[in-house]
């Protein structure tokens, strides 16, 4: 793939399109890459589509941490050069002007450029070229998209290139680049089966030409262990991060930094897996591979300890937990580049106050909401809508501790301000709302609860379906006021039927809340004298009696 010349067929500018040709000096193949032309020229375009960490975080956050030290080694430079630099520059160029574009707020134009160059390669491959080199481009115009955020038309272009790449040798250049943004991509676009497949093959290759433990494979690895992961396939996801940590201890040592990847990974995924005792060791790692690098007081251990605080709470030490939370919190507050307003040090702040509020400290959990109100008014003003969700995260705690006159006007704020900015029928408002039915049912204000109730229910059933969760949390606290009220019993049977049937797809056919709700049925049918239509709901009743762990008077 070495030795290409360019020429910029002049015919097309007239159009607003630029088509690079690429012409190899042996002429076996002329692959197309167009540009479209801004004012009288022809931009270049770029991205570090290959052989990069960034890259390959496809659809999902990056961290600078992660194995950049490994795939930006002089032997990586190397294998790139015998890649053919010069098609790989202009792939390159090519996404980087795409993401610029997106970043300068030029979608239309953005979605022109990857139009135009998936036309070409239409044109080509219906010419009979199914190269790498076709292979290649599909592959930047599907992260081009990917950027975009139309996943519609990633699928259609994966499934195009994956044509291509079925057929292609392995030891085609750039395969094994393009074979792991397939992986990335299929897994964000929630086609992990697809993704493991694309994963499994690099490995293959890496594995064949490099050996079963090269630091080649940590990217691949990482990625198949994610969609693993997504897929519900948690012990093999944990298979896979226990190698490529094994694989990072044997080139780096036990302390290296580019542990912190896989051994986070590893965390999250044995907290999820009910592992916690696991996942603290795994965190731990983590807090002393930083200290030891950077110092107890950085930023990273800070964010490290967050970690081992959340993996303290799932074994149920809340108090060591509340401690990490506390310590973290100072260090991230004296750290350099971190503002006071920072969405981290937020997130910390409402994470402790929650946990304080669990074990009955609602004044100490209390004081940090309000700290994150005030900090969100002075830098970000009322109008944003980190404020409103202080608000009523300080209304819950209120309502804890039952002083509902105080959380009923923080709600009514929250709500004044949310009209403004979203407008009555968007659904976010509904939370801020339901709750301040809940308050004002509390206050036995029954009237105006049933209402808020009532229109949270429209909005809902509007905006995620009428067999939605959300709708079934407006429908249990729509019943309940009713039942004070003295509403029609026929009615709140309907409800409660309507609300069983949400339950049980939501929570399983013998989850304590259906159990309750089947007993509030039972209980209006005997009121309403229904019993040809009980005995079902009856029988049901006594079965899951001796099931699930639930008193009943």
């Amino acid at each position: 793939m070495s030795g290409f010349s360019i020429s910029i067929h002049l015919n097309l500018l007239q159009k607003g399109i630029a088509s690079v040709s690429l012409h190899p000096a042996n002429g076996k193949c002329n692959v197309k890459l167009r540009v479209v032309a801004k004012r009288a020229f022809v931009r270049c375009l770029v991205c570090r589509c290959y052989a990069t960490t960034k890259s390959l975080q496809v659809g999902g956050s990056t961290h600078k941490n992660q194995v950049s030290s490994v795939v930006g080694s002089s032997d990586e430079s190397q294998r790139r050069k015998s890649s053919g630099d010069d098609f790989e520059m202009k792939l390159e160029e090519l996404l980087s002007e795409i993401k610029s574009m997106i970043r300068m707020g030029n979608k239309g134009d953005a979605i022109d450029l990857l139009e135009a160059n998936y036309e070409a390669v239409k044109e080509q491959m219906d010419a009979g070229g199914k190269t790498v080199e076709e292979a290649a481009i599909l592959d930047v115009i599907a992260l081009g998209y990917m950027a975009v955020g139309d996943f519609k038309m990633v699928d259609s272009v994966l499934n195009m290139l994956n044509g291509i790449v079925h057929d292609l040798r392995d030891d085609q250049p750039l395969l094994e680049a393009i074979l792991t943004h397939m992986g990335s991509m299929y897994s964000a676009i929630g086609s992990f089966e697809n993704s493991m497949l694309s994963y499994k093959r690099v490995l293959e290759i890496i594995e064949r030409n490099h050996g079963s433990n090269s630091t080649y494979l940590v990217l691949p690895l990482l990625g198949m262990a994610k969609s693993y992961g997504c897929a519900g396939r948690a012990s093999k996801a944990i298979e896979i991060y226990h190698r490529t940590i094994s694989i990072f201890e044997s080139y780096f040592g036990a302390e290296s930094n580019e542990l912190v990847v896989p051994l986070n990974a590893l965390g999250n995924i044995l907290i999820e897996e009910g592992k916690a005792e696991d996942a603290e060791c795994a965190f731990m790692r983590v807090v002393e591979i930083y200290t030891k690098l950077y110092g107890k007081d950085d930023k990273r251990v800070g964010i490290a300890m967050c970690s081992l605080a959340n993996a303290k709470c799932a074994k149920g030490d809340a108090e060591s937990a509340i401690k990490l939370y506390s310590n973290a919190l100072q260090v991230l507050e004296h750290s350099d580049g971190i503002n006071l307003d920072d969405s981290l040090l937020e997130k910390t702040r409402v994470d402790l106050a929650e946990l304080l509020h669990v074990v009955g400290r609602e004044k100490e959990g209390r004081k940090l909401l309000e700290e994150c109100l005030m900090i969100t008014k002075k830098y970000k003003g009322e109008e944003d809508p980190t404020f409103v969700t202080h608000l009523t995260n300080l209304a819950t705690s209120y309502s804890r501790s039952k002083n509902y006159v105080e959380a009923e006007r923080l709600l009514r704020s929250s709500l004044q301000i949310m009209k403004r900015t979203v407008g009555p029928d968007d659904p976010s408002i509904t939370f801020a709302m339901l709750q301040l039915a809940v308050t004002l049912y509390n206050l036995k204000q029954d009237e105006e609860a049933e209402q808020l109730a009532l229109e949270v229910l429209r909005v809902r059933e509007k905006a995620f379906g009428k067999a939605s969760m959300p709708v079934g949390e407006a429908l249990d606290c729509l019943i309940s006021i009713q039942k004070r009220k003295g509403g029609d019993d026929g009615e709140i049977l309907e409800l409660l039927k309507r609300n069983l049937s949400i339950q049980e797809k939501a929570f399983g056919h013998e989850s304590e809340q259906v159990v309750g709700t089947l007993k509030k049925i039972v209980f209006y049918m005997d009121k309403l004298g229904i019993k040809d239509q009980k005995f079902p709901f009856q029988r049901r009743l006594s079965l899951l009696r001796n099931k699930v762990l639930v008193n009943y008077p």
